[in-house]
């Protein structure tokens, strides 16, 4: 049973991925990509590119965060800025005799002179006769700048201050003060007698607006310095983030597909649910019916019907998720068991109120039959093989050939056999127990179970030849991007489909079981 068990495990995974496209909403989109014959190249570019969107999807807050922080200090920095008022005029400059005695000759103001107004306009014998003019006290500051027009002789003046009015006045009263004194710097002039008269062509306006500080430019480059921040935070956070959050994780470690997302919720509860009017509604056991048609489609796919549901390592909710499947599975009408093949520490028995001294090692020692030791629950269609005696040597007893055989009788005996295993990393026992089955669910907390953890047992089930047939997403909080972004609840046409399907699957099943 054990070669046929690893072929049909070859067979399915030579089309796991399109079948798993086809079938499962939710499937892992490189499984797509697959089907797609996309190259590597553009296959590694596709996932850069999603990789990056999916952190920030989940980072938004952080970059919302940044964004508003810096923009908030910008404006208040902004605000604090003394504001400041540009105003600018154009003169025109030329000769004119300064009295009757003048030579004749009419001296020119070359580009020149010009350049030589422009460099002196800052000087004491242009800025304090130009303070006197305007009245403002001695040592006042003024800032104001000239221009020289490279066709003709204008000079354009920028004149900035703190008061609109000043600004304006020292823009229209620099040309002509530059005029009186153009002759102290000009030889040619003072020798001819001559003087320079400024002709105003524009004259400069009171400003309505500061120029600065720019509001409008400080908050959009505050924005985008906010923005670009916001996004190294978190793709910092993301690559410091050690647990695993979400369905994007997953895939970064295998391309086997989420199954289904299960809400964190207390599991006694859950337990007592199911037998209430409530249970048709109940979040977590909505989640787990969508995780039993997800492994019906499973199930079409090989030739075996028995499942083994394990995790990476402890306290990731395995064992109360094999549980609740079980009751799923068992609510279609197939008859269904639930094998508890943790021998290190069983708990299903304890969990649903059953006897454990006797069970699944009592058979292996062959001490009791499976009719004897097997016990159904309640009203339903599950039955429960718990672990029995904790044995000193379990890895021994699950990888003995008294095993095959009383999983052999197993699967001819029900329709659907779901095994509930030890975690991979600390034991090989799941591994033992692959080889009995014809699928593997790896059932994950989110918040909880560590990447390197997940990475460590994946690895391993790989090596060993294992491949994952999809995930659980246990525990998962309303506002992961794995329970509403990604799955919705079933509505009544999905349900009555999904029944159809589950129907296809267990013809397929005992079709299996007749060939067998």
């Amino acid at each position: 049973m054990t070669t046929a068990l690893c072929e049909r495990r070859r067979t399915r995974t030579l089309h796991s991925c399109r079948i798993g496209v086809r079938t499962v909403g939710g499937v892992h989109w490189r499984s797509i990509i697959a089907d797609d014959d996309v190259s590597t190249g553009q296959m590694d570019s596709i996932v850069t590119l999603r990789e990056f969107l999916r952190v920030m999807r989940r980072r938004w807050r952080i970059i919302a965060l940044c964004t508003l922080v810096v923009v908030a200090v910008a404006a208040l920095v902004t605000m604090q800025q003394p504001r400041s008022y540009t105003a600018r005029s154009s003169f025109y400059l030329q000769t004119t005799a300064q009295s009757s005695n003048a030579n004749n000759g009419i001296a020119v103001i070359t580009a020149q002179d010009l350049n030589t107004y422009v460099a002196v306009l800052g000087s004491p014998p242009v800025i304090e006769p130009l303070r006197r003019r305007l009245g403002l006290p001695a040592g006042y500051p003024i800032n104001v700048s000239a221009t020289v027009n490279p066709s003709a002789s204008i000079l354009n003046v920028t004149a900035v201050d703190s008061d609109p009015r000043r600004a304006a006045a020292i823009a229209n009263a620099t040309g002509p003060q530059l005029a009186e004194a153009a002759a102290t710097f000009s030889p040619l002039l003072k020798s001819s007698g001559q003087a320079v008269a400024a002709t105003t062509i524009s004259p400069a306006g009171v400003p309505a607006s500061p120029t600065s500080p720019n509001v409008t430019r400080n908050i959009e480059l505050a924005a985008l310095a906010g923005l670009l921040l916001g996004v190294a935070f978190a793709l910092m956070r993301n690559v410091f983030d050690t647990k695993v959050r979400g369905e994007g994780d997953l895939q970064t470690v295998s391309d086997s597909p989420l199954l289904a997302a299960l809400p964190a919720d207390n599991m006694q509860k859950v337990i007592s649910s199911w037998n209430s009017r409530a249970a048709e509604r109940h979040g977590y056991l909505e989640a787990v019916r969508r995780l039993r048609t997800s492994l019906m489609f499973v199930d079409v796919t090989t030739t075996g019907n028995a499942f083994l549901i394990t995790s990476a390592v402890p306290g990731e909710g395995k064992t109360s998720t094999a549980i609740n499947l079980a009751r799923a599975v068992a609510e279609t009408g197939s008859r269904t068991l639930l094998v508890d093949a943790d021998l290190r520490r069983p708990t299903v028995a304890s969990t649903l109120g059953l006897e454990g001294a006797a069970g699944l090692t009592t058979v292996l020692l062959g001490r009791a039959d499976l009719n004897d030791v097997i016990q159904p629950y309640g009203d339903t269609n599950l039955h429960i093989l718990a672990a029995g005696q904790v044995p000193p040597n379990p890895s021994e007893l699950l990888g003995s050939q008294r095993m095959t055989e009383v999983f052999e009788k197993l699967g001819a005996d029900f329709d659907y056999v779901l095994v509930d295993s030890p975690p991979v990393l600390p034991v090989v026992d799941a591994v033992l127990l692959d080889k009995l089955t014809a699928g593997l669910v790896m059932v994950v907390a989110a918040d909880r179970t560590r990447k390197r953890d997940l990475a460590q047992a994946v690895k391993v089930l790989q090596t060993a030849g294992v491949e994952i047939d999809g995930f659980a997403m246990n525990m998962v909080s309303a506002k992961s991007e794995s329970y509403y972004g990604t799955y919705t609840y079933e509505s009544e046409s999905s349900t009555r489909s999904g029944t159809k399907r589950e129907s296809h699957a267990k013809g397929g099943r005992r079709r299996a079981l007749a060939r067998r």
